[in-house]
C-alpha cells in the first residue's frame, strides 16, 4: 500500500471546509426556526389579546 502524504494532508484540508460549511448552515437553519418560533408566539400572542 502506498500513501501519498502531502495528497492526504490537502484532503483534509478540503474536507474540513466541506464539514465547516455543513456547520455554518446547521446553525443557519436552526437560528431560522428559533426566530420563526419567536415570531409565530408573538403574532399568536397578539391575535389572543384582541379576541
Amino acid at each position: 500500500m502506498n500513501l501519498n502524504i502531502p495528497n492526504f494532508l490537502e484532503s483534509l484540508s478540503i474536507m474540513g471546509k466541506g464539514m465547516l460549511g455543513i456547520f455554518i448552515v446547521t446553525v443557519i437553519l436552526i437560528l431560522s426556526v428559533y426566530v420563526l418560533n419567536f415570531i409565530g408566539r408573538k403574532i399568536e400572542k397578539k391575535n389572543d389579546d384582541q379576541e
